[in-house]
């Protein structure tokens, strides 16, 4: 048999199928760390080595790559975990993760290459180019989260092999051709399902997700990518485009777009019934059982997930105000109890563990600056930020929507969308603020309403898991008793609820609505 492959026997240990076998027989059941990090040392040195006829090697790297789904699946469960996790834990996990990832979206782009530029394969290869071209596809798709998870800069070269196996699968005429992604994973696939998903999820907007939104986005849009259609002329649905002369990162279809013959149109009409039906079954707090997260996420988690896909589906979000390049020097504090302990500082007594940040744009609703990665490890998307800008006594409040990590120069690009320019530390209680005791309830947030703001709503920031829409609750500011009556839960952050209350406020005995 080695013969017949190589022309002599080889001695290496991924030379025959049957000593793969055995070596994924010994790895360690019970420790996916070290069972995929042996694979992954497996794959590389598969890539590495240039004795192997093109059908061992593809044979080979299949057979590794399915070995490995459960130890991926199962760290991947813990990264992307609803649960908080420390950062060792976190780290540790996305490195093994992310080599993995590249390892094995490596391998399969080396394999389709070598095919695709003619080298000697067998006919085995040949009858599975439709897999080969779906397996690179959904490797590159998975090195494409785990770089955005880590909120790190996607290299162009990642989008050109993409469309690369695009333009390949659409010219031999396997764009649609069904395939089986893994054994044991009910469902088929194809190129142009893979490609749609990747696409419309990156385009989503994977800069302003957390880890966990952005898997819980690609795992949605995952169950319904064949709803993604791909045209070659534009319509009234078409959402992106992309050069096959010229591949690179899909780009929004625009008015100064020309169309060429080389080019392709991406389209989501069919994607907002799915999404509506979708919610509705979650309104209902109830997960569908065919809706395949990769984890055990509650429904209304995946409600938060399934509505920002479905606002993406209907309009794209857009920049509400202008940006004006602004140099301001700021403290800024992170977490919701240090924003809390900073609004309760006096004035000209600051928090001792602020950091100091510049802007570099700013405007009415946001700002954006570039920061060193040191000190800032704490900071990620969804993290609420206390802002104090120089020069002015009181503390607003913002929170990060996009990070982008600058490893060559070791910063992180931050943009804050800002909640309110001026906070004030309230009680929250629910019995009578005013005869409560000094320190009794819950610690609290007011965010003093913007000029235009003319919808005589409260909005506080609290507690995460704090806010009830039956409960109503009474604060003491500024020597006056508040009535606060739940209106909406407007957003639920990684340690905070921020919520819009009506409210009323209570004078001699009476309440007088504002």
């Amino acid at each position: 048999m080695l013969s017949t492959i190589f022309g002599k026997k080889s001695d290496h240990p991924l030379a025959d199928i049957k000593s793969v076998q055995a070596l994924l027989a010994d790895l360690p059941k019970s420790d996916a760390f070290k069972s995929l990090t042996e694979i992954t040392d497996l794959v590389e040195s598969l890539s590495g080595s240039s004795e192997f006829k093109l059908d061992h090697q593809f044979a080979v790297l299949r057979l590794l790559d399915e070995a490995a789904q459960p130890y991926a699946r199962k760290l991947a469960r813990d990264y992307f975990t609803p649960f908080e996790i420390n950062k060792f834990q976190e780290n540790r996990l996305w490195l093994i993760l992310s080599n993995w990832s590249n390892r094995v979206s490596g391998a399969y782009w080396d394999v389709f290459t070598k095919y695709r530029n003619s080298e000697k394969a067998g006919p085995t290869i040949k009858a599975q180019v439709p897999l080969l071209a779906v397996r690179a596809i959904h490797a590159l798709m998975w090195k494409l989260k785990y770089i955005c998870s880590h909120y790190g800069q996607v290299d162009s070269s990642l989008w050109a092999s993409m469309l690369q196996i695009y333009k390949y699968a659409e010219q031999n005429q396997h764009l649609d051709t069904p395939v089986s992604m893994y054994p044991m994973v009910p469902g088929n696939t194809s190129v142009k399902a893979e490609l749609g998903h990747v696409m419309i999820w990156y385009d989503a907007g994977l800069t302003v997700l957390s880890p966990m939104y952005i898997h819980l986005t690609e795992r949605i849009l995952a169950q319904h990518c064949a709803a993604i259609e791909f045209l070659t002329k534009a319509n009234q649905n078409s959402r992106l485009y992309f050069d096959l002369d010229n591949p690179a990162e899909p780009k929004r279809i625009n008015a100064d777009a020309g169309t060429q013959a080389s080019m392709r149109f991406v389209g989501i009409s069919d994607m907002k019934p799915k999404l509506e039906d979708l919610m509705k079954v979650l309104n209902k707090n109830i997960v569908p059982s065919d809706l395949n997260l990769g984890g055990s996420y509650e429904a209304d988690v995946i409600k938060e997930a399934a509505q920002y896909l479905l606002n993406y589906v209907i309009a794209p979000p857009v920049r509400r105000n202008s940006r004006r390049s602004v140099s301001v020097t700021m403290n800024v504090v992170n977490g919701f109890e240090q924003v809390v302990q900073s609004a309760e500082a006096w004035i000209g007594f600051g928090n001792e563990d602020s950091m100091q940040w510049t802007t570099e744009e700013i405007s009415a609703s946001g700002f954006s600056c570039v920061i060193p990665v040191k000190g800032s490890e704490s900071v990620g998307i969804g993290s609420l930020l206390g802002i104090q800008p120089e020069g002015v006594d009181h503390w607003g409040v913002a929170v990060v929507r996009r990070l982008l990590r600058d490893d060559e120069n070791n910063q992180l690009r931050i943009g804050a969308e800002i909640l309110s320019n001026q906070i004030s530390s309230v009680m929250l209680n629910e019995k009578d603020a005013a005869a409560g005791s000094a320190g009794s309830g819950q610690p609290a947030l007011w965010l003093y309403a913007r000029q235009n703001d003319k919808t005589g709503e409260a909005q506080m920031l609290m507690k995460a898991d704090t806010f009830s829409p039956s409960r109503s609750l009474q604060i003491l500011l500024g020597g006056k008793n508040y009535l606060l009556m739940p209106n909406v839960l407007e957003e639920k952050g990684l340690d905070y609820d921020l919520a819009k209350f009506r409210f009323v406020v209570k004078e001699s005995g009476s309440p007088e609505a504002i």
